[in-house]
């Protein structure tokens, strides 16, 4: 699956931004890199709540089927934790991001995904017409009894020996 991605110079503005709401907790950077984000792939900006942990303390967001996000505020982020870096906290904000703006509908993309890779797999099965299961082997015996035609394999093949024998002949 091919993914499209803002252009170079969008993403460094939306990395630089985030890096410094990281640093410097200034909410409205942080606003503007989600909704250039947003703008991007035409999607609504997500409703974030800010949390001091979750799952107490093993996870660093979480995106709902309704698209809320829970995230870690970086000030709790620094604390308490083995990987508590500016460029992990940016990584996560991209990860809980990703689920935000490319499953956000994740049942009837599923269901999507389900059906496409099932099509034309084996073709249709064909009407019975009228013949119940119980009674169809019955119904085939007298064709079981008669022997397979044979196909007849390497006709060309045959036909050439003839021809070169009947030529070497005359």
């Amino acid at each position: 699956m091919r993914m499209i991605l803002p252009p170079i110079a969008h993403r460094r503005v939306i990395d630089r931004e985030l890096s410094g709401f990281f640093h410097t907790h200034r909410k409205p950077m942080f606003n503007r890199a989600i909704s250039r984000l947003c703008r991007f792939y035409n999607v609504r900006r997500p409703r974030i709540s800010w949390f001091e942990y979750l799952d107490w303390g093993k996870t660093a967001g979480k995106t709902y089927h309704d698209g809320r996000i829970h995230l870690v505020h970086p000030e709790n982020w620094k604390r308490g934790r083995v990987y508590n870096t500016e460029r992990m906290w940016v990584q996560m904000i991209y990860h809980e991001m990703a689920h935000y703006l490319f499953w956000t509908d994740a049942e009837s993309k599923a269901d999507l995904f389900m059906r496409r890779m099932v099509s034309r797999l084996k073709p249709a099965p064909r009407p019975r017409r009228g013949i119940a299961s119980a009674r169809r082997p019955a119904a085939r015996g007298h064709l079981a009894a008669r022997p397979r035609r044979q196909r007849a394999r390497g006709l060309a093949k045959n036909r050439a020996t003839k021809r070169a024998r009947r030529a070497r002949s005359a």
